[in-house]
């Protein structure tokens, strides 16, 4: 890669589009209307129908890298890149101790990711999640030497079946690393204190354009509660339909929409039936962002009841509650992960049952922080939202203050510029690197 050659990012995608993965799209728009030349290359087809409609704003022109079904395709990608890439064959062998132990389609997409960012005059290559996508990202920076880095969310780096020293190898190669809340950035500086430097934080931005205040009215005599999120274990649903049944027990009138797809769908669903709540609570499977806006404007409340699954998986810090909290939605969210970063009590309900790292007892309330897996607690929040002495108006308004400071897409995409190009300090905006490692490695 010659010098002088103009700045091109490839975003490394294990699958292009994703329905659920609407962050990544706002990044890319963001990034494009700085002027960023951008380029998508997608590891997977879509599986999914279903489009968001921002999609067709995105202009990077996007690439679906091949995936050999069988040896005779593999072969073929080897060659062309030994034709594409001077002293390819010399590279590849060098790097084979490291291959032998990866599934071998990564490899051959890998290479074949190499010989196209060869010909596209890709300068930087940017991956999401630090798994498959930046596995092959990796193996092509190898093989083209043009650096790499990736963002690290939350299944990739707490699941339990995580690979922790490939994790470590990933975070050791790149060029840098982001990652999304500063309890991300923390846990990840404690696992690997020798990285800590090489580790930002930059939120996940809005396009605040897009979800404009609305100042919250006081809920009739039926309050209305959203939940949005895929159905799985980690986002909690099934404390949520619990609280509800035992606030409809009490006399509470509510009614509930959950919004989102997923293998827990029918085990919600029997949930809701057994409980006697068919009339109150509805799944509405997945929506669109148009409709999710929707759903936002219609609630009193929106609820994230987040929890850490068996399998070690949580949430980073869901898009949506941003959204909520952007929209003047009064929010409810437990205690995991990045939440308590954005979710605070100040001196209210909770507060002093929570131990975090947020100062929560410093600073204004921007909704109600629960513990996580405590359904009382929801119970209790739910109660305090529907009462008329609730102070929604300063909740909404300091929670959009909180959005407008630090969930703006355009400044999170100029951090975005600043790290490629190594103009960014590490650990971004106001997390020194000593006051991180510190945090991090401090006894529990």
């Amino acid at each position: 890669m010659h010098p002088s050659s103009p700045a091109r990012t490839a975003y490394i995608l294990k699958i292009y589009p994703r329905f659920s993965e609407t962050f990544i799209v706002t990044e890319i728009l963001a990034r494009e209307a700085a002027g960023d030349a951008l380029e998508i290359f997608s590891l997977r087809p879509p599986a999914d129908p279903r489009f968001h409609p921002e999609l067709a704003r995105v202009q990077a022109p996007v690439t679906y890298v091949s995936k050999p079904a069988k040896l005779a395709d593999g072969w073929a990608i080897m060659s062309a890149a030994h034709s594409a890439m001077p002293g390819f064959g010399e590279r590849f062998a060098r790097m084979l101790p490291d291959l032998a132990g990866l599934d071998p389609v990564e490899v051959h997409q890998g290479v074949e990711l190499a010989t196209l960012l060869s010909q596209r005059g890709i300068t930087h290559l940017h991956a999401h999640f630090g798994s498959i996508a930046t596995r092959t990202a990796k193996i092509a920076s190898e093989l083209t030497g043009i650096p790499f880095s990736f963002t690290a969310h939350a299944k990739d780096i707490f699941h339990e079946e995580v690979d922790l020293e490939v994790l470590r190898s990933l975070i050791g190669t790149a060029h840098h690393v982001v990652t999304v809340s500063d309890f991300n950035l923390a846990y990840l500086a404690r696992l690997y204190p020798e990285h800590a430097d090489r580790v930002s934080r930059v939120y996940n931005g809005l396009e605040l354009e897009r979800f404009p205040f609305v100042s919250p009215s006081a809920p009739g005599p039926v309050l209305r509660v959203a939940a949005v999120g895929r159905l799985v274990e980690k986002k909690g649903f099934n404390l949520l339909v619990d609280a509800v049944a035992q606030l409809a027990r009490q006399g509470v009138a509510l009614e509930v929409r959950i919004a989102g797809g997923g293998n827990l769908y029918e085990v919600l669903a029997q949930q809701i039936v057994q409980l006697g709540l068919e009339s109150t609570v509805t799944l509405l499977g997945p929506r669109t962002q148009a409709e999710v806006v929707e759903l936002l404007r219609w609630a009193d409340v929106f609820t994230a009841p987040c929890l850490v699954g068996q399998d070690g998986n949580a949430d980073g810090l869901p898009t949506v509650l941003l959204e909520a909290m952007a929209m003047g939605v009064p929010c409810i969210a437990s205690d995991v992960t990045g939440i308590p970063e954005v979710i605070t009590n100040a001196n209210g309900v909770f507060a002093a049952e929570l131990e975090s790292d947020s100062g929560t007892a410093d600073k204004e309330q921007t909704g109600i922080l629960i513990r996580s897996g405590v359904p009382s607690d929801l119970v209790d929040a739910l109660v305090t939202v529907a009462s008329s002495s609730f102070d929604r108006q300063s909740v909404a308004l300091a929670a959009r203050r909180v959005i407008e400071k630090s969930f703006d897409s355009h400044r999170q995409s100029a951090l975005l510029q600043d790290l490629e190009s190594g103009k960014a300090p590490s650990n971004t905006p106001g997390r020194p690197a000593d006051r991180v490692l510190a945090e991090a490695v401090a006894p529990s």
